[in-house]
């Protein structure tokens, strides 16, 4: 867990999770991978199993120890809803984020089905808190399903990491939805993001009255190509505090 993060639209990472598998193409070149892969090998390096999912359970209730309220992304290093990661040890990581009702967790993931079934049998008589939001990854118009899912899913704050964008997404259904990141991807091999797709996903989010991040255009490094479109900087984020979060 780190209690400060170069992720631009976050301010910490909690990480009781570590690891992952591909499963579309967005994981292609995933920075999370590369840079656990270094220290494989590495005697008593936290990644010395590189990036092989892992779970730490000494880490599962790291968030109550921080008292300054946070904005935290869960699991920077994997996907919580990975198809090995067990139910009780999910349910161990929601107990911690509802205690610790004084931070904003982001839970993000590509295996939004799995999302979908394990919140709809959690939270049966009432959404998940709105202090925890819930997000898709979509890469590309091949994805949208996983927005689909994260709709029908019973929460409150619902976002969408459009990152890294390496294809046309096309027309969103924005419904339901309260906040969308969008990015280009970074590091060897990196795939450019067209400005068209990037202006189309934002012209989406100002037509629905949804929330846009624009976080990098990507290249080498994630600094490479700045932070503007258009020129101007879109840093904007949900407002809980809107009756559309009820929705």
């Amino acid at each position: 867990m780190s209690d400060k993060s170069s992720i631009e639209w976050t301010n910490a990472t909690w990480n009781p999770v570590t690891g992952c598998t591909k499963i579309s193409p967005g994981c292609d070149h995933c920075y999370a991978e590369r840079f656990s892969e270094r220290f494989r090998g590495v005697k008593g390096h936290p990644f010395e199993t590189g990036f092989d999912l892992t779970l730490r359970p000494d880490r599962t209730e790291q968030p109550l120890t921080w008292k300054k309220s946070r904005m935290i992304f869960v699991n920077s290093m994997s996907d919580l809803f990975h198809k090995d990661v067990p139910r009780k040890f999910i349910d161990k990581v929601f107990d911690t984020m509802e205690l610790a009702h004084w931070h904003t967790f982001q839970v993000l993931t590509k295996r939004s089905s799995l999302m979908k079934k394990y919140i709809n049998a959690r939270y049966v008589d009432e959404p998940v808190p709105s202090h925890i939001w819930l997000g898709v990854s979509v890469e590309d118009g091949k994805r949208k399903s996983r927005v689909k899912h994260l709709r029908e899913t019973n929460t409150l704050v619902r976002f969408l990491s459009v990152e890294p964008l390496v294809g046309p997404v096309g027309k969103l259904d924005l419904s339901g939805i309260h906040w969308v990141i969008v990015g280009g991807e970074s590091g060897p091999g990196y795939r450019p993001m067209r400005i068209d797709w990037a202006r189309d996903v934002r012209d989406e989010c100002k037509n629905a009255g949804v929330a846009f991040f624009f976080k990098q255009w990507g290249g080498f490094r994630p600094k490479s190509n700045g932070r503007e479109l258009d020129g101007e900087y879109w840093d904007e984020f949900p407002d809980t505090s809107d009756q559309r979060i009820a929705l």
